[in-house]
């Protein structure tokens, strides 16, 4: 698949930020006006990127086959983007479903796919609201937020940022960080969206949201508004035996275990589909370690050896 680098963007106004480090320099901030020699340095357009097919996405069926739903709308939006030679434009996406079921791997595959980069922010500490907008500059130890800096440092305007566990969001009341959301979230105020810490404004309307979570419990319904909400389900019997080829395979290859049999058994793949797609990885690398060290070519049943725990409901089939 080839990327199409479409467009440049001005994600900030070099002319904002020489403005503002001339009231560093009054603040006798170095760590600050180092940040702001970068932003100089590095200037503010950044690039958007569009694949350049709609076949762009295919991969991402069979590498996260419950997706489907999903998947089945962003190839549209694609073929949109295409149609009228834009950026992708869609609505921040919420992935609504049980832990394990692959929505971070999704988020990371999504940004391969689009040819562009992956932020991670977890947004089940009590100091989520600073790592997304960062903290004041006249703080001790302040620095800016993870939106800003993947902005900053990063070469694309479209980056796809993960926001983990949105239900669970706390803070203070100097920091909330469903405040800052209500702004990101939303195309004509991310425009000018602030970072504490630098104190320029950064146009992140084309950042690529996608949001977890397990529940809509405590995420309030005006935020709930400004996202397209997608029930992902755990992987069926057939699904999750695809995806667990695809993980062993990948083991495979990182470790160099050229003499391993290739293709995973009946038996192996009855067991492998009573566990979660985030546990897949453990529980194969596991396997082989049991397998190589008796000296055996292939992975049996008994080598997986799936931990039982009869207090929490099991994900799958």
């Amino acid at each position: 698949m080839t990327i199409t680098l479409a467009r440049s963007h001005s994600v900030y106004s070099t002319k904002d930020v020489e403005s503002a480090q001339e009231r560093a320099r009054a603040l006798n901030s170095p760590e600050l006006e180092a940040f702001y020699d970068n932003m100089l340095a590095l200037g503010g357009e950044r690039f958007v990127t569009t694949p350049s097919s709609t076949d762009a996405l295919d991969p991402l069926y069979e590498d996260c086959p419950n997706f489907e739903e999903v998947l089945d709308d962003l190839t549209r939006y694609v073929g949109l983007s295409l149609a009228g030679g834009a950026g992708v434009n869609v609505m921040p996406l919420l992935l609504l479903g049980d832990p394990g079921v692959g929505k971070t791997h999704f988020g990371k595959r999504l940004a391969a796919a689009l040819g562009t980069e992956f932020e991670f922010i977890g947004m089940n500490a009590l100091s989520a609201g600073f790592v997304i907008t960062g903290s004041s500059s006249t703080w001790k130890g302040a620095k800016c937020g993870k939106v800003a800096e993947r902005l900053v440092r990063g070469k694309f305007a479209n980056p796809v940022v993960l926001l983990d566990e949105v239900e669970k969001a706390t803070g203070s009341t100097q920091s909330d960080p469903m405040a800052a959301l209500y702004q990101l979230l939303e195309p004509e105020t991310s425009r000018a969206f602030h970072d504490e810490f630098i104190d320029v404004d950064l146009d992140a309307s084309q950042v690529f949201w996608v949001l977890t979570a397990n529940s809509l419990d405590g995420i309030p319904p005006a935020l709930l508004s400004r996202m397209a909400v997608y029930e992902v389900p755990a992987p069926n019997a057939e699904q999750a035996a695809a995806i667990a080829q695809r993980v062993y395979g990948g083991l495979l290859r990182e470790l160099k275990l050229q003499n391993m049999e290739a293709e995973l058994r009946g038996k192996v793949l009855d067991k492998l589909s009573e566990i979660s797609p985030r546990e897949m990885r453990k529980a194969l690398l596991d396997g082989l370690g049991y397998a190589v060290a008796a000296g055996r070519t292939e992975l049996l049943a008994e080598d997986v050896r799936v931990k039982s725990d009869s207090g929490k409901r099991r994900i799958g089939f």
